[in-house]
């Protein structure tokens, strides 16, 4: 079973040694530029744990930088953030880092001359990320081959399910059998006929093209040993794994057993937390937001036919750090970017916030904090395991195709899959960067 592993040994990784002063997406500048130092801005997550974490690590250093001060604050609010993001680029007033950059809007904020060309502009860039990430870093080149992102953390996903109401629906909450498609299946129609649960699966039923990873991204790269949605130019979705998957997400619609319409609260967490579905699917973060309002166990993601937990494969749920070519103090801002990332920053960030640095030595990072919080283990092992989007030109329009799609065909309840998707599929493969 062949599965990309999103955390692997160090990669032969090739140092560039000419320190470019980059002011646009593919490097600009010229042999011996100087980037400027003083101070930036940067923008992270609205999450509390993450707002926590921030501000540690602004105020240490703006205390052994005071020419450089950092200035932060949380993204500000839109539609999403990759749409705030976007806005912001074309306005010319991205702050220096965002400490939340998708890799699945990367190659378009790239198309908008919004990042910095990290392998270019910064002689160490390779040799610093290489050295922290190892051969994860590859599954975030551009096709260009060069990094435009800062690998940052990982979320590998799971299936968080209520114990509460697996034990009033008759289940066995501390061994629920959710391996298989199936199981699933026959769990949802006994939870929602005795009315232990309104759903059994509530994921965001929006038409963004990002809620994919909520849904189908995440069981297929389970059922399919880790097959990204798009690889070697061609959608992937149609195989024999893509349809298992596609029919089990028709089903859990078509039988009442997930809801179509928008979550009137927090679309993501909410209907877990809220105890209006029995399970939901989330990476560690998870943790923080259903802690003393669910009781909650985790289990793998199921697949047709089970596969073993330690063969599967996961969505990763990455999020990066972009450096934006708007940012005039690019030196400190690269600076500051290491900072933020050294071990103590990064072990930080995994006790403040139960989300895992995209680093190869992660499990021995973690070691100390694992055996103090032994509910992280189960995600610690599914680390290596963890895929993210594909880094193809053109992403975020072929996941809409494929999401439209979806909401005609899945969310629907009806329509024959495998026609629909082969007809996403071609659309999908005609679409350039």
């Amino acid at each position: 079973m062949r599965r990309h592993t999103q955390i692997a040994s160090i990669a032969a990784l090739g140092l560039f040694v000419l320190p470019l002063a980059s002011c646009g997406s593919e490097g600009g500048g010229s042999e011996g530029d100087a980037l400027s130092s003083g101070p930036i801005e940067i923008w992270y997550s609205t999450n509390e744990q993450e707002i926590a974490w921030g501000e540690q690590v602004v105020e240490a250093w703006n205390a052994d930088h005071p020419d450089e001060e950092v200035t932060a604050q949380a993204i500000p609010a839109g539609s999403s953030s990759e749409d705030v993001i976007a806005a912001s680029i074309t306005a010319g007033n991205t702050p220096c880092l965002v400490f939340n950059t998708a890799p699945a809007a990367v190659p378009a904020f790239q198309k908008q001359g919004g990042l910095v060309n990290l392998s270019q502009t910064f002689d160490d860039a390779e040799q610093v990320i290489a050295d922290r990430s190892g051969a994860a870093a590859d599954g975030f080149r551009s096709t260009d081959g060069d990094l435009y992102q800062m690998p940052w953390k990982t979320n590998p996903f799971m299936l968080y399910y209520n114990k509460d109401v697996f034990a009033e629906a008759g289940l066995d909450a501390e061994d629920p059998q959710l391996e298989t498609y199936d199981d699933v299946l026959a769990a949802a129609e006994i939870i929602v006929d005795s009315g232990a649960a309104d759903y059994a699966l509530y994921p965001p039923a929006t038409a963004d093209y990002t809620n994919i990873n909520f849904d189908f991204y995440p069981f297929f790269l389970a059922n399919s040993g880790g097959t990204q949605i798009i690889e070697d130019d061609a959608a992937t979705f149609t195989s024999e794994e893509g349809l298992e998957t596609l029919e089990f997400w028709q089903t859990l619609y078509a039988e009442g057993y997930s809801s179509a319409e928008a979550y009137s609260g927090d679309m993501w967490a909410g209907p877990f937390a809220d105890g209006v579905s029995a399970m939901g699917v989330a990476g560690p973060w998870g943790k923080a937001q259903f802690d003393e309002k669910v009781d909650f166990g985790v289990v793998p993601l199921p697949t047709a036919d089970g596969t073993p937990a330690d063969e599967t494969a996961t969505f990763a749920d990455s999020k990066n750090i972009g450096l934006y070519s708007s940012c005039a103090n690019q030196q400190t801002a690269w600076d500051f970017l290491k900072f933020s990332t050294n071990d103590e920053n990064d072990l930080a960030l995994l006790e403040l916030t139960g989300q895992f640095p995209t680093r190869d030595d992660a499990a021995d990072l973690a070691a100390d904090f694992l055996a103090e919080e032994p509910f992280f283990e189960p995600f610690s092992t599914a680390v290596p395991l963890a895929v993210d989007v594909p880094a193809v030109d053109g992403l975020a329009e072929k996941m809409q195709v494929f999401r439209d799609t979806w909401s005609e065909n899945v969310q629907s309840g009806s329509g024959d899959l495998e026609s629909a998707f082969g007809a996403a599929a071609t659309t999908i493969d005609g679409i350039s960067g």
